[in-house]
């Protein structure tokens, strides 16, 4: 991916070296629990972190990088430039339908931060929190995407990010909202498949951010495709279980399989429309 020299966003807050600044549930063990079965069973952690503690501030101390000061840190600085990417298509994007974009922020930390949907750990992977509209990263991710999810690449890490922001546009469009009105009342497995129609929609708007950028600015190299569509297969929920258990339950998906994160991915990608990425109304994921 061509991403040297090009301009880095200013939302990016470095807490990395941190302290969390505030101790885990019940002494650390409760929320370190809540999590390990959360994501035994196929459930997003993140919405059990929302749960736990949706109301409360985040305390931590909070600083804002520069692009200068991320400069001798190529993994930030490239994290940074793919942010202004995201940044430069979505307003576009929301401009054309006479809307305006308002930016998240991204959160690099290290093992644990706070954020308004609870304590973020490093063990749960990236994350977006709509309550305080900001997507957090432990940039270790990366290299467990590389050995143990064996994806590896810039643009795979590129696509992480584009996912996450996805997950900032459902939010301002009120679709994530909305999505989890639809979820109250109905069985684990019928609230399961509305998140996985979620987070594939994230997915397509992640390649409707590669295909604007790339227009834009010729950002794609030869190989970069098969990077992001390798990262979105490695992280599918058939595939997952099958390492974690040796075994699929597919009612337990909450992401969607690796077929359908790639599926979903590349229709954004090939029609750079986030019309297109409609799952919610798909007859067939």
């Amino acid at each position: 991916m061509k991403w040297k020299g090009r301009r880095q966003s200013r939302n990016i807050e470095d807490r990395r070296g941190q302290p969390s600044g505030r101790r885990m549930l019940g002494g650390g063990i409760g929320t370190l629990i809540v999590v390990l079965v959360a994501m035994y069973f196929g459930v997003d952690p993140s919405f059990l972190l929302q749960g736990l503690n949706s109301a409360a501030p985040s305390t931590a101390t909070q600083s804002r990088s520069a692009p200068a000061d991320l400069e001798n840190d190529p993994l930030a600085e490239m994290v940074s430039v793919v942010m202004a990417d995201t940044e430069d298509v979505w307003h576009e994007i929301f401009a054309e339908s006479g809307r305006r974009y308002v930016e998240p922020r991204l959160v690099l930390f290290t093992g644990a931060t706070e954020s308004a949907c609870g304590l973020g750990q490093a063990a749960m992977g990236p994350f977006y929190c709509p309550a305080d509209q900001k997507a957090y990263i432990d940039l270790s991710f990366y290299e467990d995407l590389r050995k143990r999810f064996r994806a590896p690449g810039d643009f795979a890490q590129a696509y992480v990010i584009a996912h996450e922001v996805g997950h900032h546009v459902q939010h301002i469009l009120g679709i994530s909202g909305e999505m989890r009105r639809m979820q109250q009342g109905r069985s684990r497995a019928e609230a399961n498949q509305l998140s996985v129609r979620l987070e594939l929609q994230a997915d397509c708007f992640a390649g409707v951010w590669a295909n604007r950028a790339d227009r834009a600015k010729g950002i794609l190299e030869s190989g970069d495709i098969e990077e992001a569509l390798n990262a979105a297969s490695a992280i599918g929920d058939d595939r997952l279980q099958q390492q974690g258990r040796g075994h699929v339950v597919p009612e337990s998906f909450t992401h969607g399989s690796s077929a359908q994160r790639q599926r979903w991915f590349r229709r954004g990608l090939e029609s750079g429309n986030p019309d297109s990425c409609d799952t919610f109304s798909a007859a067939t994921l």
